[in-house]
């Protein structure tokens, strides 16, 4: 056999054997899928640990305008924004030259009142003796009496006034309520400012531990109280729920929901919750926002993969195969709090029925598949994997060339 005949009895081989390897081999090379085969998985009730998350914002226990009762400039400002205060602290000083004089003056109109009465009750101290011994009648006693009288009176009203112009001086030193951490404060020293202005000096926020505010669906809130019996049953009942901040990391201590409005929002069909969590390290401030995490048991539910639903025109169907392996394209609602990996589904499927997990989107309604498990169908992508890296490539090359 001449060179050229065996170099055209290779070239014929190659081509037998390479067309051979391609039709062994699937689109990716490998070991071929056939196209009617599909991993299917039957329904099983059970119970799973499901979680939802819910738009929340963050608020101190207690969160203070602080408001002037007096009108006048800012003389002073004693704190800095983001300072903590205690309760009782100064915080700013409003001109009171006014004030201090209504002091000074309502303080000498006491000393006069109790200077007055010192003398009227001398003179009604002296005239019981005279009384006593018949010198002066009962009228010059009387009057005597009416007129110390009318001296304590007269020194009961300067006290009071003293008191009130005490308590006016007292407006123009503005203190903090509580203890917290001092908020904006939008005036500066020589700003005129009064009880009547739109924005308040600034805020005192408490944030020892924060409210957080979240929101769910009325028909939740009222299957959890038919359940416990009432709201706040319903309340205790809850698990300790978890804080996402916006930076998606989990708050590191867990929070407990307190406190419910037990008015449903019309315009949104929703019950407001709080959840009241500690923040000892103070890295939750008020007005601040997140989400909270609910955690939740489903007792015995059909429970399928989010991967195995085609959504069309906000409705969810799956693929049932039934007694003749065919498929069905079946609609099927789901409970609307989900995990974001899994639906809890509460009609279109019941347990023992059959699904497909895979290649849904190339099935098509009244389609007959072969059946496989989704383990065997890891097992076809494993293998089909393996081939495809070059195993069966190189067993060619060998035996073409004869050489390893």
């Amino acid at each position: 056999m001449s060179i050229m005949t065996m170099k055209k009895s290779k070239v014929v081989l190659f081509v037998s054997a390479a067309a051979l390897l391609v039709s062994c081999g699937g689109k990716g090379g490998g070991m071929k899928f056939g196209d009617d085969e599909y991993p299917v998985n039957t329904v099983e009730g059970k119970s799973a640990a499901m979680q939802t998350t819910y738009p929340a914002s963050i608020k101190g226990v207690q969160d203070v305008e602080i408001r002037p009762k007096t009108s006048g400039f800012l003389t002073q400002i004693c704190v800095k924004e983001g300072q903590s205060v205690g309760a009782g602290q100064l915080l700013f000083v409003i001109d009171n030259a006014t004030q201090q004089a209504a002091v000074r003056q309502a303080q000498a109109a006491v000393n006069t009142a109790q200077a007055q009465l010192n003398t009227a009750k001398l003179t009604y101290e002296s005239n019981q003796n005279l009384f006593e011994k018949n010198i002066i009648g009962q009228f010059e006693m009387s009057a005597s009496e009416n007129t110390y009288a009318t001296a304590q009176a007269a020194l009961a009203q300067a006290e009071a006034g003293l008191a009130t112009a005490k308590e006016a001086l007292s407006f123009c030193y503005v203190k903090s309520p509580a203890a917290g951490v001092v908020g904006t404060i939008p005036f500066k020293v020589g700003a005129l400012v009064s009880a009547s202005s739109m924005q308040p000096l600034t805020t005192v926020a408490n944030i020892s531990s924060m409210e957080v505010y979240f929101s769910l669906p009325e028909a939740v809130v009222l299957g959890m109280t038919k359940e416990a019996g009432n709201l706040n049953a319903a309340l205790q009942q809850l698990p300790d729920v978890k804080l996402q901040l916006k930076d998606g990391s989990i708050y590191n201590h867990p929070g407990k929901v307190t406190k419910a409005s037990g008015v449903v929002e019309a315009a949104t069909g929703t019950v407001q919750l709080i959840a009241r969590f500690e923040n000892p390290e103070r890295l939750l401030q008020s007005g601040a926002s997140g989400s909270i995490i609910l955690p939740y048991e489903a007792e015995n539910a059909i429970i399928v993969p989010q991967s195995v639903v085609m959504e069309v025109q906000d409705k969810k169907f799956v693929y049932v195969v039934d007694g003749e392996n065919k498929v069905k394209y079946t609609e099927i609602t789901v409970d609307p709090q989900n995990d974001g990996n899994n639906y809890i589904v509460t009609s279109g499927l019941q347990v023992g029925d059959r699904y497909v997990t895979n290649g849904i989107t190339k099935l098509t309604d009244g389609q007959e598949i072969i059946p496989i498990t989704p383990e065997r169908y890891q097992e076809k992508i494993d293998e089909a994997t393996q081939l495809s890296a070059g195993g069966s490539s190189k067993g060619f090359v060998e035996a073409m060339t004869g050489k390893k």
